[in-house]
């Protein structure tokens, strides 16, 4: 399974940030770990909503489309 996360920041609660993986557990936790450059200065994160995917093209296109204006405004109210 692949799955399209979106994590939200505890500290900066306006702070969000949408990925995908196949593991969510190891992935937040490399973001807590400050592995990935955009998310270790807002850690520490939770998952706050995730969507799982069979095949691998189509959580790279959620993902995307998770990052656009419509698909920004459809993650907040659904989501967030």
């Amino acid at each position: 399974m692949y799955y399209v996360y979106i994590l939200k920041s505890l500290n900066f609660p306006e702070k969000i940030y949408v990925g995908y993986t196949q593991n969510i557990d190891c992935r937040l936790e490399q973001h807590n770990a400050g592995k990935s450059s955009y998310t270790d200065k807002y850690k520490p994160w939770v998952v706050h909503g995730y969507v799982a995917f069979f095949e691998e093209n189509k959580a790279i296109a959620f993902e995307k489309y998770l990052k656009t204006g419509s698909g920004k405004a459809l993650a907040q109210k659904h989501f967030l």
